[in-house]
């Protein structure tokens, strides 16, 4: 009899588990399309890269 009350406690924990415990529950992976600004990418690499090239001109141009 034991034995059944600890698989319904099993099996319930699992049900109510919402995420696949993906890498310990590092990554997320969600459906659902949220409200906001879509921001691919390459976007973020050729900002990134704009920001790096504008720090090194500035201060290649006018050192401290």
């Amino acid at each position: 009899m034991p034995e059944k009350s600890s698989s319904k406690k099993k099996k319930k924990k699992r049900d109510t588990l919402s995420t696949p415990p993906m890498g310990a529950g590092l990554l997320i992976f969600y459906d659902e399309e949220t409200p906001g600004i879509k921001v691919g990418p390459k976007f973020v690499f050729i900002v990134t890269f704009l920001l790096i090239f504008g720090v090194l001109a500035m201060w290649y141009l006018f050192p401290p």
